[in-house]
């Protein structure tokens, strides 16, 4: 097989492939020999066709088929033969095939970058410090209380947290506009589901009541008629109903999975589900700020095809957040509104890519098995779980690639600047702003 590369221009290779002709040859005619025993033509016996016969039915077929798995496997061992690591598919141009002749055609794809990564010890990150207080979890126990909470009716006047059963007339220059009526709409005090200024100006108001609140819409509203507009609601308040928060029983406790220990394995299990999610959340929290760092200290020259196939990966999670399920076509959204962010993932699984290769780091197995434990503790059968995860290889490949990235996270923790900085519980937990946001 003769290979030369025809062109070479930043990270796209051109292999003009060249494919001895008794290569193809030999294998149509072995094909076709093998149908002689067992095609059917009329007017001759099942194993009895003669081969210029099946080959002037088939031959054409069977050639196309022949060149096309030649064409696929041998431009793998022309790129393993000039040591070329592909993005994706190549494209496949001018195939000249003819009987007799060479068959020669011309790949064209990308190829992965090359980088020089910068030195590790020039990352400089903080990461979060923080004790799980028992103010923290009676503030979690309030948040879970608070989620079962129920609202009955009173007699009162309405206070911040109550629910109001509400009927509304928006209007604008003493027209009404659209979107802006409602009746029996129930409304929490505080929630601010509604413009500003709304929800006070129902602060006060007992069942019965009218009220015509003077509000004004925020300049960036998402209807265009509506920003910065001058509207008066005038609305009715049917009922004022308080909120009643659940007693802390057996009760309240299954809810939560806990059938027997009471108040003190309730608790236990708050405590420990709150722990695991501060584990978790300060090594992503870490990770995603060493990532940030390496992207920053390490530019790439991406490859298209590797950048397309993130924006289609970020297409797909879109539409699955949203529940399109498959009636989404995903060339309606636009490649551009992904390309940044697909981009720095790009970025990122180049560079995470060129250090597990110079570290020659490997899934370590032990932390394998404790990320799949720690998944598994959260169901009811923890070992079937972890048996499911080892028995499907693409579910383990998950997790193997997750443990990868924690290992070169603390690969370069080891070189790197790092500072402890304190804070509370509920910082530790919230996730740092994505980058550009």
């Amino acid at each position: 097989m003769q290979v030369s590369i025809e062109s070479s221009t930043g990270l796209e290779r051109q292999l003009k492939i060249g494919v001895p002709a008794d290569r193809v040859e030999s294998e149509v005619a072995q094909r076709l020999q093998k149908a002689t025993k067992t095609v059917s033509i009329k007017g001759f016996r099942k194993g009895k066709v003669p081969f210029k016969v099946v080959k002037q039915q088939f031959g054409k077929g069977v050639r196309q088929e022949v060149v096309g798995e030649i064409v696929n496997s041998s431009f793998y061992e022309a790129i393993a033969q000039e040591k070329l690591q592909p993005v994706g598919q190549p494209r496949i141009d001018d195939i000249k095939d003819s009987e007799g002749q060479d068959l020669e055609f011309l790949a064209v794809f990308e190829v992965y970058p090359e980088i020089a990564l910068a030195d590790l010890d020039k990352v400089s990150i903080t990461r979060p410090v923080t004790d799980l207080s028992d103010a923290d979890l009676d503030k979690m126990i309030d948040v879970l209380r608070d989620q079962q909470a129920t609202f009955e009716a009173s007699g009162k006047a309405a206070v911040d947290g109550d629910q109001l059963n509400i009927d509304y007339v928006g209007t604008k220059g003493g027209e009404e506009f659209a979107g802006g009526k409602a009746e029996g709409q129930d409304l929490v005090l505080g929630s601010n589901s509604m413009i500003p200024g709304f929800e006070d100006g129902l602060v006060g108001a007992s069942a019965g009541d009218t009220k015509v609140l003077k509000l004004k819409f925020p300049k960036d509203y998402h209807a265009e008629e509506l920003k910065g507009a001058k509207v008066e609601f005038a609305v009715v308040v049917n009922s004022v109903s308080s909120k009643q928060l659940p007693e802390m029983n057996d009760e309240f406790f299954k809810l939560y999975g806990v059938d027997a220990g009471g108040l003190e394995k309730f608790r236990e299990d708050v405590q420990n589900n709150m722990e695991r999610e501060l584990r978790n959340a300060v090594r992503s929290k870490v990770k995603n700020r060493v990532m940030n760092q390496l992207f920053d200290l390490n530019k790439v020259e991406l490859p298209a095809a590797l950048v397309d196939n993130e924006i289609t990966q970020l297409k797909q999670q879109m539409v699955q957040q949203f529940g399109g399920g498959q009636q989404i076509d995903l060339s309606m959204l636009p490649d551009d509104m992904f390309r940044e962010k697909a981009e720095r993932r790009a970025s990122l699984g180049v560079i995470v890519s060129e250090i597990v290769k110079v570290e020659e780091l490997t899934p370590d197995e032990d932390s394998v098995r404790e990320r799949i434990n720690e998944i598994a503790s959260t169901y009811e059968q923890p070992k079937e779980v972890v048996d499911y995860y080892y028995s499907q290889q693409q579910l383990l490949s998950s997790v193997e690639a997750v443990v990868l990235e924690d290992q070169v996270t603390e690969l370069v923790l080891s070189k790197a600047k790092v500072a402890d900085e304190e804070c509370s519980y509920e910082d530790a937990v919230k996730p740092d702003p994505e980058p550009g946001a």
